[in-house]
């Protein structure tokens, strides 16, 4: 899927490597054939936005469209990253998606009120993940336009 005539790459911000697979599988399922990077937690997912380490080369670490937000990662968590990216203007303006197992509502109040685009609980079955990631990539991929950097 593209948008403004370019392919969108996702950023899955996900520890749990059967989560990633599955999240995987179902976009194949769905036919995204999206570029979709992954970082294992928030340490991660901030060196790839801000191009440290070994996320410095645009060949393997391509500019993300949208982000995949897993709240539960060790080190450093998906919310202490949310709070991270919306205070700082160079990475404010990644739409993020929050896709968590949390069922907290105090999760959904505080990550909308830090400035997420939208909250999805990690469906339960894969058929379920298929439904709601082909629904997710309708949306943000053929009817929102996405910014461009900065």
């Amino acid at each position: 899927m593209r948008s403004q005539g370019k392919p969108v790459v996702i950023m899955l911000a996900e520890d749990d490597d059967d989560d990633f697979l599955l999240t995987k599988q179902a976009f194949e399922e769905c036919r995204v054939l999206n570029r979709l990077q992954r970082v294992n937690d928030g340490e991660e997912l901030m060196d790839y936005l801000r191009r440290k380490g070994k996320f410095q080369d645009p060949a393997t670490s391509p500019e993300v469209g949208v982000i995949l937000l897993d709240l539960n990662m060790p080190r450093k968590d998906g919310r202490e990253a949310l709070h991270e990216i919306k205070a700082d203007p160079a990475l404010r303006h990644y739409p993020i998606v929050v896709l968590t197992t949390s069922k907290s509502e105090e999760d959904v109040v505080r990550s909308y009120e830090i400035g997420i685009s939208s909250y999805i609980r990690k469906p339960v079955g894969f058929e379920a993940l298929v439904r709601a990631l082909m629904v997710f990539s309708q949306y943000w991929f053929e009817i929102v336009e996405l910014p461009t950097k900065g």
